[in-house]
């Protein structure tokens, strides 16, 4: 029977139906051929799968990064990043990835950032020299930080679907998200080295400069920080902290930036019906799936395979690495956070991992697998704002993806990386 439902989900997929319809369309033979399971309780898990009090927390993120995004903050954020890091060799693409740094406290999304960079940042980039792969390849790694800095929507749902605490998710994704930025840095300087491209500034800024450019920025940086002092002295939840920072969002941009209009409201509205739409949807038809597989005890006979082929915790972890990355290649990340960690899960658990730790791996692994080919979701964003062919991506992308498994590689070596700041803190 899993295989029958494997099967179908991929040929739907294979078809062009939607993920979320092709999830719940996969699960129909459990219902009609087994007998376990009547088709009532499809609809009660649909229903059940929304009535969570955590999961509030996503339409209260996502609500609070578009009014931010409409207040004009992410200017006030570019200029920033650039004072910081545009005299570097190869100046915008530092500047976008110490962005996708900052924004991360405000998006939540890695295919937002992506988005809002390759509008942004793209043309200039470009302009300046840059090539346009080089540029799409850039922007595209560097969304990948913001998956890992609170409050990232990826950990919110990895929290939600596998019972982790979801301020410790925020909390053990501050350091390796600090860590990414400098590898992915350090990657960039790098190849503009090699390939001649010059700073975006021709002089290391003053600090007056730096110092007047943070405190217009400053609004927009405590954003992160509150959630973490607020997690760390208890005064909110993961669901709370989102209703607080949507209040905090609409006095910064009625009071402080004075930008938020009736018509910038009503905006940032639609935007975040649109999105908060295609994310429940698909939490709707993963649940049904997801329900169908463990009446089908796939979790259970997973776990089986992989302890019949080592019992080495170190190669069940590599194990579950590439298998997260295959399925990332094929899935949208939300999807596969609420179809596939349910599942390798237990086995991490079992061979001895924290959950936390084993959390953040799995969502920026998740993240990573929509750079790649065929259905990179960040990849092809990137590539149709800036009309960038994905051949030519790939091979531009090649210096970034080495350094992406040197980044994996640090993650698995030194847990602590991503357990100091929940330990210390919680």
């Amino acid at each position: 029977m899993l295989l029958l439902v494997a099967l179908l989900f991929a040929v739907f997929l294979i078809i062009g139906i939607p993920v979320a319809f092709a999830l719940a369309l996969a699960s129909i033979p459990v219902f009609v051929l087994t007998g376990t399971m009547p088709p009532t309780v499809a609809i009660q898990k649909m229903v059940t799968a929304t009535q969570s009090f955590p999961l509030l927390a996503v339409p209260f993120f996502i609500l609070a990064g578009n009014l931010m995004n409409v207040t004009g903050i992410t200017d006030r954020l570019i200029r920033f990043s650039r004072l910081l890091t545009g005299w570097l060799t190869g100046g915008l693409a530092q500047v976008s990835i110490v962005l996708s740094l900052m924004m991360g406290g405000i998006s939540g999304s890695a295919v937002a950032d992506a988005s809002m960079e390759a509008r942004l940042l793209g043309p200039g980039m470009m302009a300046q020299g840059y090539s346009k792969a080089f540029t799409a390849a850039v922007l595209a790694f560097g969304s990948i930080i913001t998956a890992t800095i609170p409050p990232s929507i990826g950990l919110i749902l990895f929290g939600f679907i596998n019972e982790v605490s979801i301020g410790r998710l925020f909390l053990g994704g501050v350091l390796p998200g600090i860590v990414l930025t400098a590898i992915l840095m350090a990657t960039t300087w790098l190849v503009a080295l090699k390939r001649g491209y010059s700073p975006d500034l021709p002089k290391v800024p003053s600090a007056r400069e730096i110092g007047a450019s943070f405190l217009e920025s400053v609004w927009a940086l405590a954003f992160p920080v509150i959630l973490i002092v607020g997690f760390r002295f208890g005064f909110f939840t993961a669901t709370e902290a989102g209703a607080f920072l949507v209040f905090y969002a609409l006095f910064i941009g009625t009071f402080v930036y004075r930008r938020l209009s009736l018509s910038s409201l009503l905006e940032a509205a639609r935007h975040s019906v649109t999105d908060l739409g295609m994310v429940m949807l698909l939490i709707m038809a993963a649940a049904v799936l997801g329900y169908a597989m463990t009446i089908e005890r796939a979790p259970q006979e997973i776990a089986a395979f992989v302890t019949t082929l080592t019992d080495t915790p170190l190669l069940i972890l590599i194990l579950v690495m590439v298998l997260m990355i295959i399925s990332g290649m094929f899935l949208e990340g939300a999807a596969n956070i609420l179809l596939v960690t349910p599942i390798v899960m237990p086995v991490l658990v079992g061979a001895g991992y924290d959950p936390v730790h084993m959390g953040v791996l799995l969502v920026v692994l998740i993240n990573f697998g929509g750079l790649t080919p065929p259905v990179g979701v960040i990849m092809f964003t990137v590539c149709g704002v800036l009309d960038c062919k994905s051949g030519a991506f790939t091979r531009a992308a090649l210096p970034f993806f080495v350094a992406m498994l040197v980044f994996f590689a640090i993650l698995v070596a030194f847990p602590g990386l991503t357990l100091l700041l929940p330990g210390y803190l919680m």
